[in-house]
């Protein structure tokens, strides 16, 4: 299997996939039955022997408690990663209220994450079957989110987790973070990260940055759109401000929330605002 045999077939169920598509039973707007969620991804690869998986365990990184590619599987050869934008669509319906989530983006945060599950499940399946064994972190039972190193929420260590989408696009090649904590790909930072640890060999991508703030111009925009003041130019993101205001939310929306104000009208909305493109073919 070539890498192009592989991204083929994921975008080939992306497009034609119906969870890719808001239903009509659960439209929060009858204009809204048939709104496509995501556009075609970005892929990446890194070597499951990334010495940068390994400096994840820092405490100034992640922790002790991150789970590197060789400890999720012994056999893993590589690391791949999505970028899935979402589509015009939400994200300019998210940019028109600055106070609060458009219903195109809860769909997107709550529909769009059980479609990428099943991205997920696809892909892995499609591995499986070529004879290659794969796992998905986030559908493995030893996947945590909850907080291994402390119980005050307001503390940076409570919200990571034993495996980091956006730190396995980074070693991947995908993108570089941005004050918002997000990672900004060069198609920008409007969307989500999933990805896969498999035994087949692909030839990693290699990394067009030094650098993981590479790609933010430091602008500030993701922090004066941020309705809960969670971001800021001296400290970056205030997680458990964005976590508070999340709940608020879902209190009002359940089973939806979202926010993602910090990722729409912003210069890496659709682009990496320092992408150099002559070091990334």
């Amino acid at each position: 299997m070539t890498k192009q045999d592989f991204e083929n077939a994921v975008i080939g169920y992306i497009n034609s996939s119906p969870g890719n598509y808001v239903k009509k039973e659960i439209a929060l707007r009858p204009q809204l039955e048939g709104m496509r969620i995501f556009e075609e991804p970005l892929t990446g690869y890194a070597s499951a022997a990334d010495p940068y998986f390994l400096q994840a365990k820092k405490p100034d990184i992640i922790g002790t408690h991150f789970i590197t590619p060789l400890e999720w599987l012994a056999a893993a050869q590589t690391v791949i990663s999505f970028f899935i934008p979402f589509t015009q669509q939400v994200r300019q319906a998210n940019g028109q209220n600055t106070a609060w989530p458009a219903d195109e983006w809860l769909h997107a945060r709550i529909e769009g994450q059980e479609f990428i599950l099943a991205i997920c499940r696809f892909a892995q399946a499609l591995l499986e079957e070529k004879g290659f064994a794969a796992i998905v972190p986030i559908l493995d039972p030893r996947f945590s989110s909850a907080s291994p190193v402390t119980n005050d929420k307001t503390e940076p260590a409570y919200y990571t987790s034993n495996w980091s989408e956006r730190h396995a696009a980074y070693a991947a090649g995908l993108g570089t973070f941005g004050l918002s904590k997000g990672l900004i790909s060069r198609k920008g930072v409007a969307g989500r990260y999933f990805s896969i640890i498999t035994s087949v060999f692909f030839q990693p991508d290699g990394r067009p940055y030094t650098g993981i703030y590479d790609y933010c111009i430091l602008c500030g925009a993701c922090a004066r759109s941020c309705p809960a003041k969670a971001i800021s130019q001296e400290k970056g993101k205030n997680s458990f401000f964005c976590s508070t205001f999340l709940d608020s939310i879902k209190e009002k929306c359940a089973p939806r929330y979202g926010c993602g104000k910090c990722q729409v009208k912003v210069p890496c909305e659709t682009k990496a605002p320092n992408f150099n493109a002559s070091a990334h073919p």
